[in-house]
C-alpha cells in the first residue's frame, strides 16, 4: 500500500530514509497529510485529514488581531507551536483572508501542500518542495524574481531559509512562516541561534525592524468534549517589543511585555486560558495542564473567584 500512495521521487526518498511526509488526495473522500515510516521491518502509514480549502479566518474563532496581522503590507509574521497544534490551519486562514481582500500576488512554498487556495481577489501560486522546486532556499531565491507581494514559507528549518525570509521582509514583502517553538522569547532566540555569533547583532536589529507579530499555539481539549480549541500567545511588535528583540539582555522580558500589551491585541497563554476557563470553554484541569505557569494561573483564577 505504501508504494501505491507514494509518487515520483518520494519512493526513492522513502527507501533511502525509511520515512516520507507528503499530501495525498483520495477522490470522493478527502485530502490528507500522510507520514510513511518503517516499524519492526514493516511499513506503516498515518493519514491526517486536512481541509481541501481554507477555513475563513472569521470562522476559526481566533483573536481579532490576527486579521490585522494578515493585512500587514510588509514585514514578518511567525506562527509557532508543536506539530499538530494547528499552525497550518491558522496560516491557511490568514492567506485566505488576504486572498479575499487584497489584489496581490501570493507565493507559497510548502512541504507538502496541505490546504489548497483558489484565486479570489489575489493570485495564489502554491509550490511544493520536491514537486515544483528543489527546496525552500531555492524556491525563496526564485520567488524574489516572481514579483510576489506575499510569501508563505511552510517552515524555516535552516540558516539560509531564515536569512532569505528576513531579506524578503526587509525589502518590502509580507512574509509568513512557522517554527516549532513554544513561546515568543524562544522564537526570537531560535532565529538568532541559526546565525554565527558575529552576525547575531545585525540579525536582532533586522528582526526588531521587520517582525510584525509572533503567534504561538497550543491545542487544549474543550470542556464539552467537542474537539479542541486553540490557545495562543500573541506578541505584536511595538517599540518596547522591538527593544527587547534588539537587546539580548532584554529578550527575557518579553513575557511581561506581552502580558501588559492587551491594548495592542497581545496576550500570554495564561491570559487566554483564564478567559477560556471563565467562559466555560475549557476545564480547570485542562487549563492547568496547558499552562506555562500553573502556580501563577491558579493565583489569577483565585483572584477572579474562578477557583476556591
Amino acid at each position: 500500500m505504501v508504494t501505491e500512495v507514494l509518487r515520483g521521487d518520494l519512493v526513492e526518498i522513502f527507501h533511502r530514509s525509511n520515512e516520507a511526509d507528503f499530501a495525498y488526495s483520495l477522490p470522493g473522500v478527502g485530502r490528507f497529510r500522510v507520514n510513511a515510516f518503517r516499524s519492526r521491518g514493516s511499513c506503516g502509514l498515518v493519514f491526517r485529514r486536512v481541509s481541501v480549502g481554507a477555513i475563513p479566518l472569521a470562522d476559526l474563532g481566533l483573536p481579532a488581531v490576527l486579521t490585522s496581522l494578515a493585512m500587514e503590507p510588509r514585514g514578518l509574521v511567525l506562527v509557532t507551536g508543536p506539530t499538530g497544534s494547528g499552525k497550518t490551519t491558522t496560516l491557511a486562514g490568514m492567506i485566505d483572508h488576504i486572498n479575499a481582500n487584497k489584489e496581490v500576488h501570493v507565493v507559497t512554498i510548502e512541504d507538502p501542500i496541505e490546504v489548497l487556495h483558489f484565486d479570489k481577489l489575489a493570485m495564489v501560486n502554491q509550490r511544493e518542495v520536491r514537486v515544483d522546486t528543489e527546496d525552500f532556499v531555492t524556491a525563496m531565491r526564485a520567488a524574489m524574481r516572481q514579483d510576489p507581494d506575499v510569501i508563505l514559507i511552510g517552515e524555516m528549518r535552516d540558516h539560509e531559509t531564515v536569512k532569505a525570509a528576513l531579506a524578503a521582509a526587509e525589502t518590502g514583502h509580507f512574509v509568513m512562516s512557522t517554527l516549532h517553538t513554544t513561546d515568543a522569547a524562544e522564537t526570537i532566540n531560535r532565529i538568532i541561534d541559526f546565525f554565527p555569533p558575529h552576525e547575531q547583532k545585525q540579525v536582532r536589529l533586522a528582526m526588531a525592524g521587520s517582525l510584525r507579530g509572533i503567534i504561538c499555539q497550543r491545542l487544549v481539549p474543550r470542556a464539552d468534549g467537542e474537539g479542541r480549541c486553540v490557545v495562543m500567545e500573541i506578541a505584536v511588535n511595538t517599540g518596547r517589543i522591538a527593544d527587547a528583540i534588539a537587546d539580548p539582555e532584554k529578550t527575557s522580558t518579553l513575557p511581561a511585555l506581552i502580558a501588559e500589551g492587551g491594548y495592542y491585541g497581545m496576550q500570554t497563554f495564561d491570559q487566554h486560558l483564564v478567559s477560556f476557563v471563565r467562559d466555560g470553554v475549557i476545564t480547570l484541569e485542562a487549563a492547568m495542564s496547558a499552562s506555562t505557569s500553573p502556580h501563577d494561573l491558579t493565583v489569577e483564577l483565585r483572584r477572579l473567584g474562578l477557583v476556591a
